[in-house]
Parts: structure tokens; C-alpha cells; sequence
């Protein structure tokens, strides 16, 4: 096939992607994987989608294919690379640095670099990359996330609060970054800011009990009862069985007033939940 048919391959393959109907992307991709065979880019695209569709060992392979053939685009080995960082392997490093090399002025290979650099306790290094994506795009709230989870990693708490509030400000209804950003006001001593962006996160990520809890929590600990018993509701609503002696912990709390809500919070959920969501990949 001709690099046009292979141009609008890909690009079937995005309409696709933007239309969120990965479904449709990956059986495309698979009907055509066979003539494209040594085409990185399109083993990565069919990467990408497999993800999308929670088939990660799948994706894997595919993302591992895609590295062995070579890719000289840098967007594509810089995806490529941070799908098998997924796994903890270690050829990530290099294919996401050579992407960064390759093309130090297009801000997604520095802002996975400085995302994986990050996650692997490599935090001067991480802030570095994170801080040339910033400077190339200060309009991408994926960018100032990571570069706040760099920082929080780092332990500048300050620092991280700074760059979570530019996350927010520029796109409000992305419920995990509120979530984060919650933790980390709560961190810096901000409990009445980290109720209000807690209880936001809370209700952009409905499914996500933890959070509902971690609002419930929160709101107590300020003194907003009713918001709290909301969002120990909207957990045991959503709660599956082994959720739900957490959630009758949490209730028990509230029910004890702002200082138990407080001791709970601070204490045991925060902290976990904060090194755990720190560590999810882009």
C-alpha cells in the first residue's frame, strides 16, 4: 500500500479515537494489520485502542512490536514507551528519553519522559522535562498535573499545590486531578479549600468510592455535616461488599463529630490515597 492509504489509515483510525469508539478503531486496525506489518505506527495505534479497551496484555505486545521495528516518529515511540512503562519494563526509559531527544520541542515526548522520570524517583530530572513541556504548552492541564505530581513526589508540597491549581484552572471538570489536588491542600494545612475541590472531585468521579469517602470525610472535618452524609451515601450506593466495612468506618466517624472525622482523614485515607493516585501513569 501507498504512504497516502497508509495516511488515511491512520486517520480513519483517529476519527475513531476522537469519537471515543474504540471498539471501532481496533477492528479497523486489525482488519489491516496484516499489509501493514512493518509499520510501527499502526502496531501503536492498535496499542492505544487495545488499552482503551482494557486489553493491556494485548496492548503490550503491541507496543513492544512497535519499538523492535524501529519508529523514527518520536510521538510514536514516545507512546510506545510509555505503554510498556505501564509494565514496569525497563526498555521504557530509553525509548521515552530518545523520544525527548528527538524531538525536545514537542511537549508530549517531554511530558511523558518527565512523567516516568518521575515515577521512578528520578524527580530533579522529572521537574526538568516536565518544566520544558510547560514552558512549549502552558495551556495543557495534563502537563501541569504531572509537573505537580513530580513536585509532590519530590516532597515540595508548595510547589505542587501551584501547579495542581493551574491543572484546575484550566479544565475544572477533570474529577481525578480535583481529587489530587484536594489531598495536596489538605497536606499544605488548606482544609476548607481541600473540602471544596474533594467534595468537586467526588462528584465528577461518581464510581470512584474512595473519593466519595475522602469527601465525606473532609466536609466533616470542616464542619459541613450535611456534605458529608451526602457523600457517605453516595459510597454505599456505589460500594461494592468489600467496600462496605470502610464505608460504615467512615460513617461511624461522622457520626463522631469533626475531630474523629479529622483524625481519620489526615491519618490513615489521605496519606494512602495520596501516594497511590501519585503513582498512576499518564
Amino acid at each position: 500500500m501507498s504512504v497516502i492509504e497508509l495516511e488515511s489509515l491512520l486517520g480513519q483510525a483517529l476519527t475513531y479515537a476522537d469519537d471515543g469508539d474504540w471498539q471501532s478503531a481496533m477492528e479497523f486496525l486489525r482488519r489491516h494489520l496484516e499489509d501493514f506489518e512493518q509499520e510501527p505506527a499502526v502496531h501503536c495505534a492498535l496499542g492505544v485502542a487495545e488499552r482503551e479497551l482494557g486489553h493491556e496484555g494485548i496492548a503490550y505486545e503491541l507496543f513492544k512490536k512497535t519499538l523492535s521495528l524501529e519508529p523514527d516518529d518520536p510521538y510514536v515511540m514516545a507512546t510506545a514507551g510509555n505503554g510498556i512503562a505501564a509494565f514496569d519494563d525497563p526498555d521504557a526509559m530509553d525509548a521515552l528519553k530518545n523520544a525527548a531527544l528527538l524531538a525536545p520541542d514537542v511537549p508530549v515526548t517531554r511530558l511523558l519522559y518527565g512523567a516516568y522520570l518521575a515515577r521512578e524517583g528520578f524527580h530533579e530530572w522529572a521537574i526538568e522535562q516536565l518544566a520544558a513541556a510547560w514552558v512549549l504548552d502552558a495551556e495543557d492541564p495534563q502537563i501541569a498535573y504531572e509537573l505537580g505530581v513530580a513536585h509532590a513526589l519530590s516532597g515540595a508540597v508548595e510547589a505542587a499545590v501551584d501547579a495542581l491549581s493551574d491543572s484546575v484552572r484550566l479544565d475544572p471538570e477533570d474529577g481525578w486531578t480535583r481529587l489530587v489536588f484536594g489531598l495536596l491542600l489538605l497536606e499544605d494545612g488548606q482544609p476548607a479549600e481541600a473540602s471544596g475541590e474533594l467534595t468537586e472531585g467526588a462528584r465528577l468521579l461518581p464510581e470512584d468510592v474512595e473519593a466519595q469517602l475522602l469527601a465525606a470525610l473532609a466536609a466533616a472535618a470542616t464542619g459541613e455535616e450535611g456534605t458529608a452524609y451526602e457523600m457517605v451515601e453516595r459510597a454505599r450506593m456505589r460500594a461494592a461488599e468489600g467496600d462496605l466495612a470502610l464505608v460504615a468506618s467512615v460513617e461511624e466517624h461522622v457520626d463522631s463529630g469533626t475531630e474523629a472525622s479529622e483524625a481519620l482523614l489526615k491519618e490513615d485515607l489521605a496519606p494512602d490515597s495520596l501516594r497511590a493516585r501519585l503513582q498512576e501513569r499518564p
